[in-house]
């Protein structure tokens, strides 16, 4: 039956891009994207300030980030579907266990165990599992994957709400454990492969981009790229998390309804998805370094927009068009660049490690957002604080592009 399985992955490589797609939206939905609508409801409930509630949603990033590296490495060595099955069982158990918590150590040890779950199954173990199945065109396959995943705030953020309005928010929960186990379950177990080959580099490779050889991650470790690559996607990564915690509440401090506000964070999801159509369309023609500029490019620009005014209908559009946009196609640069520049056999392990410092400042993101609020009591010196480290980031990506011109062989 094993065998059978990973035979027919590997004959209908794209069935299991399908399927980490429909995965993806529903983890990402209802585990990260989750917390957001969750804040009030845990606040009033539990009587905890809103730093302490956002430091445990922090615990469960900073637990996602520390374990990437090593949940990377058993893909490059065993595969993707033990990994992501295991993460999905151990989401539906979370999910549980937060619709009973009753107290403030109750709900850190619950987002505890989601962040085990979120490592085992968000982004970075699916581009280890697809850069494995396409060495030689998973640009695309990313692609196609983030198309889907660009979509879980637009289908979790008003269902998630819908489902607290009329059930409450703990009944809410457990209807979102149940979808895990009914679809990310059954999903991993009979689409993903398990262990595989190592990607070998051919001569007739199309990614013109792509190393001649395969670096190990001790290589990779002593190439200042890495770590210039490193800081600028943890300052980007920083600023997307918080706004991903703290964007309802900016706009409900700018006069919208909780669904309102639900509705109009959904926008984003499009948004992305519009983004990373662009990608796969007229972004292949350029770099990857060159697309990413102009994507981590778009984050300051927005938010900047969002600051200066108080934003009608139409300039909401605006503002979701950029954010979306760019970060849309920010998760691609993301997934494709290590890649890139280092090769597939190792990516599980080399994208761990690159992914580890910018998962931790997810954790930190919300986290330094709601510590300045509690500070200045406005959202306006959060903004400013995250359009300075947005464009901190922009200047970290260009040194690194421009190292690389100046050093193409450095290693």
């Amino acid at each position: 039956m094993t065998a059978s399985r990973t035979t027919a992955s590997r004959h209908a490589p794209w069935g299991g891009v399908m399927a980490l797609g429909l995965t993806q939206i529903t983890s990402w939905g209802s585990l990260y994207y989750l917390f957001a609508l969750l804040m009030q409801p845990l606040q009033r409930e539990l009587q905890i300030d809103k730093t302490w509630i956002v430091g445990a949603f922090s615990v469960a990033l900073l637990l996602s980030g520390l374990l990437a590296p090593k949940v990377g490495a058993w893909i490059d060595r065993h595969g993707g579907r033990a990994p992501m099955v295991a993460g999905s069982l151990l989401a539906v158990a979370g999910l549980l266990l937060l619709s009973q918590v009753s107290s403030a150590w109750q709900l850190y040890a619950v987002w505890a165990l989601l962040g085990v779950a979120m490592a085992m199954t968000l982004y970075e173990p699916a581009f280890a599992v697809i850069t494995r199945t396409f060495p030689r065109d998973y640009r695309k396959a990313i692609t196609v994957l983030t198309l889907f995943g660009g979509l879980a705030s637009t289908v979790f953020w008003p269902l998630t709400q819908a489902l607290i309005d009329g059930l409450g928010w703990r009944h809410a929960v457990q209807v979102l454990a149940a979808i895990n186990l009914l679809v990310c379950v059954p999903l991993h177990l009979w689409l993903l492969p398990g262990a595989q080959p190592a990607p070998q580099p051919a001569a007739s490779a199309t990614a013109s981009a792509a190393p001649t050889r395969s670096h190990s991650l001790a290589e990779v470790l002593r190439d200042p790229r890495f770590h210039l690559l490193a800081a600028a996607f943890t300052a980007n990564v920083l600023v997307f998390s918080a706004l991903a915690v703290h964007l309802i509440a900016m706009l409900q401090a700018k006069g919208m309804s909780a669904a309102e506000a639900a509705a109009l964070g959904a926008m984003i999801g499009p948004m992305q998805v519009l983004g990373r159509l662009l990608e796969i369309s007229i972004g292949r023609r350029f770099s990857a370094q060159a697309v990413g500029v102009v994507a981590m490019s778009l984050l300051p620009l927005s938010l900047l927009l969002l600051a200066l005014f108080d934003l009608p209908a139409a300039g909401f559009l605006l503002f979701a068009l950029l954010y979306g946009t760019g970060n849309g196609v920010m998760t691609i640069v993301r997934g494709a660049l290590p890649a890139d520049l280092w090769g597939a056999a190792n990516y599980g392990a080399v994208n761990g490690a690159l992914a580890a410092p910018a998962l931790i400042a997810k954790a930190a993101g919300p986290l330094v957002a709601a510590l300045v609020f509690s500070a200045t009591g406005s959202y306006g010196w959060v903004l400013a604080i995250l359009i300075a480290t947005g464009a901190l980031a922009v200047a970290l990506l260009l040194v690194a592009i421009r190292w690389r011109r100046a050093a193409p062989n450095a290693m």
